[in-house]
């Protein structure tokens, strides 16, 4: 055969693979999608990260993956719509919660077994509703007693469990419904909440307690403890990815769809210093035992307590990615690591923690005559009934009483105190509106949310330094790595909201995302950027 013909037919073997591939990957989906959030990373520690240390699983991950370097949650950064942006496709506009501790006009107390006089309760969502041991410990399930109360639709005055909350499904029913078996670990009993409202969407349901409400024990005032907690989910998912399940017991094989939440990088974030009750050291590396934890400079330095809990969540999705490997399913798998929300603040500099936000309002020279500083202290004053209430971290949100006050009356008040408040802004009536469904209407909605200046936490707490909860653009922007070996490295600078990753995860397993409530509601479209036969 002449040169020129040897050269023909090797451009044509070559161009015959590349359609091969083509049509090999047009035709075929995922078999398996394993979703990670680990809660705190910011788009910034994942680039820092992946530069110092480009061997680690992230930089494998980063290497065949898109990063997403402007991804941001949607509306506010609590963990719970931190999650359900992933699972649901939505914000509260469609699922419904804000917080794992708020409000609603039409539940009522959990002592409240009759459903008697006027609506309207906290809705409790935290570990506190754990059942707990003679010793104080969680049995890892919630206890129906202590959650609020709601009337069903036969009128009967039943528990509200966190999935009934839901007013919208989630990714592992939507899956399970087409045949698939899921799985999810996270931090509380509570998480009971991605089951959506059918209550059986997660076949494989594990949520070992991180704190105990009763203070014997809190694993998030130790970097390390935390560690610990975190890779007993660690160990759930290596069981689940050779067909376990999560406590090792037999199980009918590898999810379609699976994953869980790390702890260690909030918390290496948030401590002012680890271990400061001594619950828990390291002896392999006793260098961060009660040294300060967050960030080193505005840069996103991270201190040696946060390198701690990044390092070990590192070491963790490489054991993952190893038993992926192990099964033969690493290239069937789209691997994803992003975070339910960010932390702030980043830089050291801007920490300011003035106390509760009612506090501050109640020291207002006329908070005890103006209506408006009055209807604020009876929100905060209230703990049982249908009084309001009122949630501050970075944040503050205001459910006030039988909204008896002109929110705007109360807006304007606010503002003209922004100062002595910390306030960067106010949303509320026509404001509050454009952004999420009007109180007047919505049971769930606070009338008034509070936006303070970046930096401020509302809490006097000197054990932490950073939270999480508002619409600042540290608790916001997040990591988002959609990873497979099959994909190019590169990074997609669009700014994109974590709640496309739940049609991104139905479109990889060859599932109609329409399927998904608040896709439907909210218009929301799996991320760009991503090879046409995963995204269409």
């Amino acid at each position: 055969m002449s040169r020129r013909n040897v050269m023909l037919a090797f451009c044509l073997l070559l161009v015959g693979s590349i359609f091969a591939f083509a049509e090999k990957g047009s035709e075929e989906k995922f078999r398996h999608v394993l979703l990670i959030s680990v809660d705190g990373l910011h788009a910034l520690d994942v680039a820092r990260y992946v530069k110092s240390h480009p061997h680690s699983a992230l930089a494998e991950l980063s290497g065949h993956g898109i990063t997403f370097s402007n991804a941001r949650t949607p509306s506010n950064s609590d963990s719970f719509p931190g999650l359900l942006a992933l699972v649901t496709g939505g914000s509260p506009v469609s699922h419904g919660l804000f917080y794992d501790v708020s409000y609603d006009r039409t539940i009522f107390a959990p002592t409240n077994t009759t459903c008697s006089g006027a609506s309207g309760n906290q809705m409790v969502f935290d570990e506190s509703i754990d059942k707990y041991n003679a010793q104080g410990f969680s049995l890892n399930v919630i206890d129906p007693t202590m959650l609020p109360r709601v009337r069903d639709g036969h009128g009967n005055c039943v528990p509200l469990f966190p999935h009934s909350a839901l007013r919208t499904n989630t990714i592992f029913e939507v899956v399970k419904a087409a045949g698939g078996h899921t799985a999810w670990a996270d931090k509380h009993p509570a998480y009971d909440l991605v089951n959506g409202p059918s209550g059986k969407g997660v076949d494989d349901l594990y949520t070992p307690e991180i704190t105990q409400a009763t203070g014997v024990f809190d694993a998030t005032h130790s970097v390390v403890c935390t560690v610990e907690n975190d890779l007993l989910k660690v160990k759930a998912i290596i069981n689940e990815i050779h067909g376990l399940r999560h406590d090792g017991s037999p199980g009918p094989g590898i999810p379609e769809v699976f994953g869980m939440n790390f702890q260690a990088v909030s918390v290496g974030q948030k401590l002012a210093k680890d271990n400061f009750d001594n619950s828990c050291v390291d002896d392999n590396d006793p260098s961060i035992n009660q040294q300060p934890g967050g960030y080193a400079d505005g840069a996103g330095t991270p201190s040696q307590v946060l390198a701690y809990g990044l390092q070990k969540t590192d070491e963790a999705l490489a054991s993952m990615i190893q038993a992926l490997k192990s099964q033969g399913i690493y290239d069937s798998t789209l691997f994803i690591v992003t975070a339910k929300h960010g932390q702030s603040p980043i830089n050291p500099v801007k920490i300011n923690k003035p106390g509760h936000f009612a506090d501050l309002v109640a020291a207002l020279p006329d908070a005890g005559t103006n209506p408006a500083g009055i209807a604020i202290a009876n929100a905060n004053a209230c703990s049982t009934g249908s009084c309001g209430f009122v949630q501050d971290d970075d944040i503050a949100l205001i459910w006030l009483q039988g909204q008896n006050i002109g929110t705007q009356q109360v807006a304007d008040y606010l503002n003209n105190n922004a100062n002595a408040l910390f306030i960067e802004e106010v949303l509320g009536g026509a404001e509050l509106k454009l952004k999420f469904n009007d109180p007047a209407k919505d049971s769930r909605t606070p009338d008034i949310i509070v936006q303070p200046v970046y930096g401020t936490i509302y809490t006097g707490s000197k054990t932490k330094n950073a939270e999480h909860g508002g619409f600042s653009f540290g608790d916001t922007n997040v990591g988002l790595i959609v990873s497979n070996p099959h994909l190019s490295a590169r990074v997609v600078k669009t700014p994109v909201a974590t709640s496309q990753v739940a049609p991104t995860i139905l479109r990889a397993l060859d599932i109609d995302p329409e399927q998904l409530k608040s896709v439907r509601v909210e218009h929301t479209q799996a991320l760009p950027g991503l090879p046409e036969w995963i995204a269409n």
